[in-house]
């Protein structure tokens, strides 16, 4: 009941609307049930002579267009109110998503959160929308019709809705047994959901090993896992449903039985037979659109607990109460004795201690699984460390407000994302309101000048979702504009060159070469030419710095560093004191 009374909560902002369909319901409801009175009325006119038969043959009709009109308005009404639920709620699910730190959605399935933000949210609003009417309005019609019948024959009407306390247990007992199958129903939508999101996001790999028959399979199971719990539900409908529009007729029987025998023998007029006849099939729409619209309450609670588990789940890494600014400063970052890890996972980062200055680069080299990741992700906070403190030019960064944090920071990661826009509106994302000049100086920085000459449209051009219609080297060549035309105070560059060819590594890195200079950056290399582009190295083994200094110092002191740069690593390229190449690359 908790989650039925907080859905509720959603009609606050509505609650005059709310109120305008229910007088509409109660109007229709009333001009509904005059109608069957003046049926009895004109049948025994037609008895007497029919001398005002077109009077109330003209009063029917117009109860009819009165309840017409009733019902279109309160339609509309409803509708109204139900669309502006569905805006609210997909806004608020959309920001709090939005608000949430990014180790909840290390642990989420896209999949899933589409799933509570589209299906259990369209459950939602059609219960707030209509089922709740529809409850009061079957509800207003059963009470108004019973109070019109007691008035004229108490004891006629008595037997007529004699199953009416039946009607209201089995629609009860229904409600009870359907919910916890149309949670389950809904859970494996959402795994559905999720399965067809990650086959969709990942049909490239799909089709490079030629898997789309697994894929179909696995999505075939899953469609089975909903179709199985869906008959769960459907065989209790199928049950229920018609039940309950079984038992009114019982009701209907005894009516035609008891009311006959009165009509015949003279103590019941036969225009009132006939309109106690006109009441109970009334009520036989009602007492079935009660047990539809207590299932549809059913979904609505299950969907509407599993939006509330999304919704009450508070973000962890949040803006402090009053942020301190950020000093003006070049760049410079300390981690102090941090340590770090993922949830409630073995620590990835044990007690660093690294004193960058501002505007020093800084390569940061390791075997995979060593933390160089991690430790670049806690500079802009989008983590939290465990233990310790990080500080950008002397200012912890819990104590500043996190997306001006944030804008003095620009990452580009080894896998690039970009959104489903143009390639402009892609490399403008971290500067919206960048001219056109400054998005193509970037571009041409990142070595972008040939791909924008290729392309159909130019900067105009569509990239598609996730970027698909660009190489992987394209991709992270936007992602660089993108970051250059952040103009960070740091730099990260997460193995940012791996995916180009050596040409367009040389172009991108005289870029960097200029923009880096007095700025901060951290880069994760791979590459000795990434490296060369370093002031010094840093080199991390299990969490911790275990060397640090120039790559010739690192060569005659850390036996480490020695081996992963005469043996590499896999999709490393060093070069060795002996190579030849090592002239070349500046070293």
């Amino acid at each position: 009941m908790k989650t039925f009374w907080r859905l509720l909560g959603f009609l606050r902002p509505y609650r005059g609307g709310v109120a305008v369909s229910f007088v509409l319901a109660a109007a229709a409801m009333g001009t509904g049930v005059l109608i069957p009175y003046l049926v009895g009325r004109t049948v025994d006119e037609i008895r007497d002579g029919g001398a005002n038969l077109w009077p109330l043959a003209a009063t029917v009709a117009a109860a009819g267009l009165l309840r017409l009109a009733f019902s279109v308005n309160r339609r509309i009404v409803a509708g109204r109110v139900s669309l502006g639920v569905e805006y609210d709620l997909r806004n608020r699910i959309y920001g709090h998503l939005n608000s949430l730190e990014l180790a909840f959605f290390d642990g989420q399935q896209t999949g899933q959160l589409m799933s509570r933000s589209t299906v259990d949210l369209q459950a939602v609003r059609f219960f707030l929308g209509y089922g709740l009417i529809f409850i009061v309005q079957s509800l207003l019609t059963i009470l108004i019709a019973a109070a019109v019948m007691f008035a004229v024959d108490p004891g006629l009407a008595a037997v007529a809705l004699a199953p009416t306390p039946f009607v209201i247990w089995v629609a009860f007992r229904y409600g009870r047994l359907n919910r916890p199958a149309t949670q389950e129903v809904q859970q494996r939508i959402a795994e559905l959901t999720a399965e067809a999101e990650e086959n969709v996001g990942g049909i490239r790999v799909v089709k490079a090993f030629a898997q789309e028959e697994r894929q179909v399979s696995r999505f075939n199971r899953a469609v089975a896992r909903v179709f199985d719990q869906s008959m769960v539900s459907t065989r209790l409908r199928a049950f229920y449903s018609p039940l309950l529009g079984f038992i009114p007729q019982l009701g209907l029987a005894g009516l035609l039985f008891v009311g006959g025998h009165q009509a015949i023998n003279g103590s019941l007029e036969v225009g009132e037979f006939v309109a106690f006849y006109g009441y109970v099939l009334m009520l036989t729409s009602p007492m079935r659109m009660l047990g539809m619209a207590l299932g549809m309450a059913q979904r609505a609670v299950a969907s509407g607990a599993r939006v509330f588990e999304l919704l009450d789940r508070d973000a962890e890494l949040t803006a402090p109460a009053d942020p301190r600014p950020l000093p003006a400063g070049g760049g410079r970052v300390e981690l102090r004795d941090v340590t770090f890890g993922y949830g409630d996972d073995p620590p990835v980062l044990r007690h660093v201690d690294l004193d960058v200055e501002a505007g020093r680069t800084i390569a940061l080299v390791g075997p995979t699984g060593s933390g160089k990741t991690s430790l670049v992700m806690l500079v802009p906070r989008l983590y939290d460390v465990r233990e310790g403190a990080v500080l950008v030019d002397g200012t912890d960064v819990r104590d500043l407000d996190p997306a001006e944090l944030r804008r003095e920071v620009a990452v580009v990661s080894d896998d690039a994302f970009l959104f489903s826009a143009t390639l402009a509106e892609n490399i403008a994302y971290a500067r919206p309101g960048a001219g056109e000049a400054e998005v193509r100086r970037a571009a041409s920085r990142a070595g972008l000048d040939e791909l924008v000459d290729q392309l159909p449209e130019g900067f105009d051009t569509l990239v598609g979702e996730r970027g698909l219609t660009l190489s992987g080297g394209q991709r992270q060549r936007v992602a660089i504009a993108r970051a250059l035309l952040a103009e960070p105070r740091i730099l990260v560059l997460d193995d940012a060159t791996s995916s180009v060819d050596a040409t367009t590594e040389s172009r991108i890195k005289n870029a960097l070469t200029e923009v880096m200079e007095g700025r901060t950056t951290f880069v994760i290399a791979h590459r000795l030419s990434t490296i060369a582009l370093a002031d010094e190295v840093v080199v991390l083994e299990d969490g911790e710095v275990v060397a640090q200094g120039t790559h010739e110092e690192l060569l005659d002191e850390s036996p480490l560093y020695r081996e992963i740069a005469e043996k590499g690593l896999p999709g490393q390229v060093f070069l060795t004191r002996d190579d030849p190449e090592r002239e070349v690359a500046g070293l």
